[in-house]
């Protein structure tokens, strides 16, 4: 299985993939909160992040299982130098800030605003989601997708590196064996914490 960029038309591929991987993550759980169909609420903003990413020239990349011929991990990124976002972006948002409420809303500005660890770092990819199915979790699969986001970062002579953000502790030792350090670390008061890491390369 090789890692290969994916085109526009697996976003929904990639949304399963991410719902499945993040089901019940900080992030998802304390933004969608406890009411109504918790699953499907994470599920809706995933495809936010996704869609709305992609309408602005993030790239996709992922894993397919030619066995079961389904995408068994995935990464999105975004690039340093991106265009002004398309008219869609705004609409998509409000799309889906309205199905989830001003509530919702105002508790993932305030991870945004927690997160907000890497305006000095000058040109780099910051790696916005990485995800792999649960079937395939300690396979070895993650740390082929964290290469590949490696390895376009090095192709880019000038870029400085490669940011993430964690919500999991448990996340943070398995970013520093590829590398990483924290460069940021806050509360977010909607009752979770978020770790900023940072590849250097170069």
């Amino acid at each position: 299985m090789s890692v290969e960029r994916l085109p526009v038309d697996r976003i929904d591929d990639v949304v399963d993939v991410f719902a499945e991987a993040f089901e019940g993550y900080p992030v998802m759980r304390c933004t969608v909160g406890p009411d109504g169909d918790v699953a499907a609420r994470e599920r809706r903003l995933v495809r936010l992040f996704v869609t709305r990413r992609v309408a602005r020239g993030g790239p996709m990349y992922g894993v397919t299982d030619a066995g079961a011929g389904s995408l068994a991990g995935a990464i999105l990124l975004t690039l340093p130098n991106e265009p002004d976002p398309p008219p869609e972006v705004a609409e998509l948002s409000a799309a889906a800030w309205r199905d989830l409420g001003e509530e919702t809303r105002l508790r993932y500005d305030a991870y945004t605003a927690a997160s907000n660890f890497f305006s000095s770092y000058g040109p780099h990819l910051h790696l916005n989601m990485i995800g792999v199915r649960r079937a395939h979790k300690g396979t070895g699969l993650g740390g082929r997708l964290l290469e590949q986001v490696r390895a376009l970062a090095e192709a880019e002579p000038g870029y400085s590196g490669v940011s993430l953000t964690t919500e999991n502790p448990r996340n943070v030792d398995l970013y520093q064996r590829f590398g990483y350090e924290v460069v940021g670390h806050a509360p977010v008061d909607t009752g979770f914490e978020t770790w900023g890491m940072f590849l250097r390369i170069g």
